[in-house]
This record gives C-alpha cells, sequence and structure tokens, in this order.
C-alpha cells in the first residue's frame, strides 16, 4: 500500500486494552511513527494517543446469561463501532480478545466494507470448548495471531491464515523488588504476604468477592501476621474499592496502582486470584496461585450438560504444562472454605512454595519463547497491509 496508514485497535478488556498498546508502540517503531491510529479501548491506550470512540466499561462480559442480559448494550455498542470504524476507514482493523463483541463487529465491518483489512489478536480458545467458531472466525476476518503455539491448526484447517507471535504477558511484567515493596508498605521481611487479585470484569468482581472475602477472613484468623495486598484493575476500580472499604477483612489492607504490581507480586508468599490473565503473570513472577472462578449458574449448567468444557484445566500455564501447577477451584468448588485451605496449604510448606515457584517459572519461560511477541504481531499487521519496515 501506499501513503501511512490507519490502523484501528480494538479492545474492551483490560487485558486487551494492554495488548493494543503495546501493539501500538512496537509499530510506532517498526514504522519510524509513519503509522496512525484510532480505535476504540482503555486506559492504556488512551497514553499511546488512542482516544476510545465509545466507553468500553460495561462491555468485558463472560458467559451466555451475562451476553443476554447485556444484548441491548453491546448491540449498541457493536453499531455505535462498526459505524466509527466505517466512518474513520481505516486501512485494517485490529481486534483483540472479547469474541462476542469482536466478532459482531468484525461481521458488521466485512458486510459494509471488505476492503477493509480484519486482523484478530488472540483467538478464542476452541481447543478448550466450542470447536466451530473456528470456522465462524475465519468467514469473518483476514487473518489470527494467536499467542498459543497450538492455536493453530484449529483454524487453518478453515482457511484462515494464522501468525503465532507469542503471549506478550509473559514479557510485561518485569522482576520486581520484594524487599522495596515491603519497606514502603511497613511490612517485616518476615510476615506473610498473600496478594489477592479479584478480576478485571464487573460481573467477575460480582461472584468472586463474597468467597474471596470469606476466605481472606478465615486465613487472616489461621495467621494473624497475614499482609493482604490487592492490586486493583483500572475497569473495576470504583466497584471493588466500596466493597473493600464495607468487609473488615480487608482492614489494614494494601491496595495497589498497576505501577506496584510487579514489587508486589515479589514480596508475595503465595496468591489468591480470579482465573484470567493475571495468572499467567502471576506465573510468570514465581508466586505460587489458586486460581478460581464462577460463571453464572445457567451458564454453568448448559457447559455441564452438554459437555462444552474440553480442557483439563482452565489456567493457560497448567495447560502448557499438562499439570495443576495452580491448584483450581471453580464453581461449586470456590467457597470461602475451600479457598481458604487451598491457599493455607500453600501459606504451610515452604518447600512446596519453592517448587512450585520453580516449575511456574519455567513452564512461563518456554510459553514465552524469544519473547518479542508484539514485534511479531506489528510485523504481521504491516505483512497483512504490505507495508515494509526497516527491521
Amino acid at each position: 500500500m501506499t501513503g501511512t496508514p490507519l490502523i484501528y485497535v480494538v479492545a474492551v478488556e483490560r487485558s486487551g486494552d494492554l495488548l493494543g498498546a503495546a501493539l501500538m508502540r512496537s509499530l510506532q517503531a517498526k514504522t519510524g511513527g509513519e503509522v496512525r491510529f484510532a480505535g476504540i479501548g482503555g486506559r492504556a491506550m488512551a497514553e499511546e494517543g488512542v482516544s476510545s470512540a465509545i466507553d468500553i466499561s460495561d462491555l468485558a462480559i463472560f458467559g451466555w446469561i451475562d451476553g443476554l442480559m447485556a444484548y441491548k448494550r453491546v448491540k449498541a455498542a457493536v453499531a455505535a463501532s462498526v459505524e466509527d470504524i466505517l466512518r474513520v476507514k481505516p486501512d485494517a482493523v485490529v481486534l483483540i480478545d472479547s469474541w462476542g463483541y469482536t466478532l459482531r463487529v468484525a461481521q458488521g465491518v466485512r458486510a459494509a466494507d471488505p476492503s477493509i483489512r480484519l486482523i484478530k489478536y488472540v483467538g478464542p480458545q476452541v481447543f478448550a470448548t466450542r470447536p466451530g467458531r473456528a470456522a465462524t472466525l475465519a468467514a469473518a476476518v483476514d487473518r489470527l495471531l494467536t499467542i498459543l503455539d497450538f492455536d493453530a491448526p484449529y483454524y487453518e484447517a478453515h482457511g484462515l491464515p494464522v501468525t503465532f507471535v507469542g503471549n506478550p504477558t509473559l514479557e510485561r511484567l518485569e522482576a520486581g523488588d520484594g524487599a522495596a515493596f515491603r519497606a514502603r508498605h511497613a511490612i517485616a521481611a518476615d510476615a506473610p504476604v498473600l496478594t489477592v487479585l479479584f478480576g478485571s470484569r464487573t460481573s467477575e468482581i460480582r461472584r468472586m468477592f463474597a468467597p474471596f472475602a470469606r476466605a481472606v477472613a478465615r486465613l487472616r484468623q489461621r495467621y494473624p501476621g497475614l499482609s493482604i495486598v490487592i492490586p486493583i484493575a483500572d475497569p473495576v476500580e470504583a466497584d471493588l474499592r466500596a466493597r473493600l472499604e464495607n468487609e473488615r477483612c480487608f482492614d489494614g489492607a494494601v491496595l495497589l496502582e498497576e505501577t506496584e504490581k510487579a514489587d508486589a507480586f515479589a514480596a508475595a508468599d503465595a496468591a489468591l486470584a480470579c482465573s484470567g490473565t493475571v495468572v499467567t503473570e502471576l506465573a510468570t513472577a514465581g508466586v505460587p496461585t489458586v486460581a478460581s472462578y464462577r460463571l453464572g449458574w445457567i451458564t454453568w449448567a448448559l457447559a455441564r450438560a452438554f459437555n462444552l468444557m474440553k480442557a483439563k484445566y482452565i489456567s493457560l500455564v497448567n495447560i502448557s504444562a499438562d499439570a495443576e501447577l495452580v491448584p483450581e477451584l471453580v464453581q461449586t468448588r470456590a467457597t470461602g472454605a475451600n479457598l481458604a485451605e487451598a491457599v493455607g496449604a500453600l501459606m504451610d510448606d515452604a518447600g512446596r512454595r519453592e517448587t512450585l515457584s520453580r516449575k511456574l517459572i519455567e513452564t512461563t519461560a518456554r510459553m514465552r519463547g524469544d519473547g518479542k511477541a508484539s514485534d511479531r504481531a506489528a510485523d504481521a499487521v504491516l505483512e497483512t497491509l504490505d507495508v515494509s519496515t526497516g527491521s
């Protein structure tokens, strides 16, 4: 192509917003700044110069029932997104994560203007559930950039070109300074520290807050000197802070912004986390973690009834290792008592924590490969547009 390419980046999840921002930085570097951006995203993409065309705060949705409840809102957001893309008329649209919303945006753009190149960044996990989505995606976009090295065959069978770029999550978190973190927050060097991560979706906060709070209450009784550290994701900050203020078991907890997360992980003896990208981040830092998740009950019942969950595990690090390095307590097992017991088993066994930490770091190192995932993603986007770079 000729001229300065205009790339429209779409991300409505916190993890997708971070991926989008990293991709934009790589595209800027590879083109010497000869690239323009527009898009839909959050704080991270805004810091790279993209003023979001729509408010994404209510679009981080997981599960069929949540999707049905939010149908009108999502439908309106999809229409607004497609309208803005057609108005801007970019050379390419990069649609990150968030399967249902981005699929509908892709379908709307393709129907209205097939000349716009459509690139999906992170595909739905068809190896775990609903493999028919591979064919659906192949009909909707021109290329898939995947973060999993075993994804390609599922999509290539339907004629979709796939580029494995690696997982930028594994490169994002720098080594932290646990001693400095403890000193800043007046936590004794020998005090046990538990990092608690509630998730980045409103639905996750709603479902996971109560069992996590019950678990923390039990753990603080069991370990009187336990320090609780809580990094707070931008999309749910107001909701989560309000809930924390009303729950006595979190009195004295250290509440953090993203900038301190690496240091917090380095200071942690263990973590209790809502399953998602952050579990992979914790694994990269070698933090022994208990992961948990709850779907809406109707969604869970349908998934069980139709045997839609194919994978043995829900955490990518466990799937990669083919072993439960991160204990997973899902749905009916996600109770305060069970979570407290699982975390306590880690807190009580320093030898187990050391072994798990080493295995987590080894596994995520294999998943990362040679790094530079965002650079490879940028190369693939530019290749799709037939733009040469100096790298």
